[in-house]
């Protein structure tokens, strides 16, 4: 008697396939692609995209995190696509296509935090997502705090669910520093005439992949750093003193008002994430758990921040588990 082994094919694309996967199928999807800019209140422009198809019945909004725009997220939008997702995205304020804010432009800069909430619940308007039998949205690390801000002060909100990979509700500030750090980004921001890098932040540079804290993927990794290459206009380097002073002061709101998270809410946390604190996720959901019965956290073990840009044994687990989640919502 023999006995085969099953291999049980991925539905999401693997490291194995994924430059051929990237050059073909993804960018020829990437072409398909609806785009534009629309207008804030306070007249800046933001560059959106959309992929639909007649049908799909089911949405997800896109919240990417500081430094990243859509153009970096074409084979997760591939993959969710291809489960059955009409996606939309857009570029924060500052970054990507999307309008600069300060001459400097590589200076990663914010006025208020409130801004990107601001600007999620403006695209949220403008893609119009009624037609849609389910809604769902998620964010990854600065855009994780940005939606749950959004849905902490939009009750009127369209979604079934939502899903935040690494998000960020602290900073991974160095012990000594944690006490001080938001008054000290407030005065550096205070003597500064103009938006300067905070303490330890620099213009952009294409960091080698041995080293990074990003991601262990190398194929994953390489690519995003040559599409920055070639496409210099997506490059953001570190934040400014003004950004740390109101994502900081955006990390305390998230955790702080938790109560007004109402919707299904999934946590998923990179195990080995450098970037963000996983401790201040750790309060947020436990704090979240007392007022809302519909959070869940994963950890995914071993990961570093980029969930989504993951080796495949991390980025799958986060997919699955992001989609299983919004099917029972």
């Amino acid at each position: 008697m023999t006995t085969e082994s099953v291999i049980i094919q991925s539905p999401y694309t693997q490291e194995s396939n994924f430059e051929q996967a990237i050059n073909n199928e993804v960018a020829e999807q990437w072409r398909e692609r609806e785009e534009g800019f629309i207008k804030t209140r306070d007249k800046r422009q933001l560059y959106w995209i959309s992929l639909t198809s007649p049908k799909h019945s089911k949405a997800i909004v896109v919240v990417n995190g500081r430094i990243e725009c859509s153009d970096k997220y074409q084979e997760l939008f591939f993959d969710l696509f291809q489960q059955g997702y009409d996606i939309y995205s857009y570029d924060h304020r500052g970054q990507g296509l999307s309008e600069r804010l300060i001459a400097h432009s590589d200076i990663g800069y914010v006025e208020e935090f409130d801004d990107y909430v601001d600007d999620l619940a403006l695209m949220v308007k403008h893609f119009n997502l009624s037609r849609y039998d389910k809604r769902y949205l998620l964010g990854h690390s600065m855009g994780g705090n940005v939606m749950t801000r959004y849905v902490q002060t939009h009750q009127d909100q369209p979604f079934d669910a939502i899903a935040a990979t690494a998000p960020m509700f602290g900073m991974n500030i160095k012990w000594y520093l944690k006490p001080i750090a938001m008054v000290l980004s407030q005065l550096l921001t205070a003597l500064h005439s103009q938006p300067s890098y905070a303490p330890g932040q620099a213009p952009y540079y294409s960091k080698p992949f041995d080293g990074n804290l990003l991601s262990q993927s190398q194929i994953r990794y390489q690519w995003f750093r040559k599409l920055y290459d070639e496409k210099p206009q997506l490059q953001v380097g570190g934040a400014s003193t003004r950004w740390v002073w109101q994502g900081m002061m955006a990390c305390k709101q998230c955790l702080l008002l938790t109560r007004q998270i109402k919707r299904p809410y999934l946590l998923l946390q990179a195990g080995d994430d450098r970037v963000v604190s996983n401790s201040a996720q750790i309060r947020f959901i436990k704090k979240l758990a007392n007022t809302n019965s519909q959070c869940a956290l994963k950890i995914i073990h071993h990961a570093r921040h980029e969930l989504l840009f993951e080796r495949d044994e991390y980025r799958n687990q986060t997919l699955q588990t992001t989609l299983d989640f919004f099917a029972q919502h």
